[in-house]
């Protein structure tokens, strides 16, 4: 599920959006007139979709764009005029007037590119902190002295042993050093 905020000078016309994305399957987080509005919205999403017209009452698109955190991306709505100061911002552009059509393939081509940059984040390895590397490397060094064996067996053992039992590696190199000291 995408979180998508819509701040829009008129609240009026931001509901009308809200409206024509619940209708076509989106989930509308939140509908506002104000930047900062917007902002206290956002407060404690990791990511998602701003739409937002040029101007609102209180900043300008490019200001709340600044103040965006990184897993958001921003469509912005504005005459052709308007919208020419503003490519090569990472910012997706939709003229007004529009079709409806072309709101709900903007909006699903942001979802569908905001999902596979979500699934490429998950299936990235997380970094281990010096000290959770510290216990795996004790753990396989008392496994190398005590059982004879060699560094790729005493890691491949832990390896194992987690997936088994479901625990992430650090915990099992915390349970192999609590029971053999």
């Amino acid at each position: 599920m995408i979180n998508i905020i819509i701040a829009l000078p008129k609240i009026e016309d931001a509901r009308g959006i809200r409206s024509i994305l619940l209708k076509n399957g989106f989930h509308v987080t939140g509908v506002c007139a104000t930047g900062a509005q917007a902002l206290s919205q956002i407060n404690g999403l990791n990511d998602g979709i701003m739409i937002c017209g040029y101007k609102l009452h209180d900043m300008m698109y490019s200001e709340l764009h600044d103040c965006l955190p990184a897993g958001f991306d921003m469509l912005l709505m504005a005459s052709r005029r308007a919208m020419n100061d503003c490519f090569d911002n990472n910012i997706v552009c939709l003229p007004m007037p529009f079709k409806v059509h072309d709101l709900i393939d903007t909006v699903s081509m942001m979802s569908r590119t905001m999902m596979r940059r979500q699934k490429k984040a998950k299936q990235k390895p997380k970094e281990r902190s010096a000290e959770e590397t510290k216990l795996i490397k004790e753990a396989k060094e008392l496994l190398m002295s005590r059982n004879n064996m060699t560094e790729e067996e005493a890691y491949r053992y832990l390896q194992k042993c987690s997936m088994d039992s479901g625990t992430g590696l650090t915990e099992t190199a915390q349970m192999a050093l609590a029971m053999f000291h």
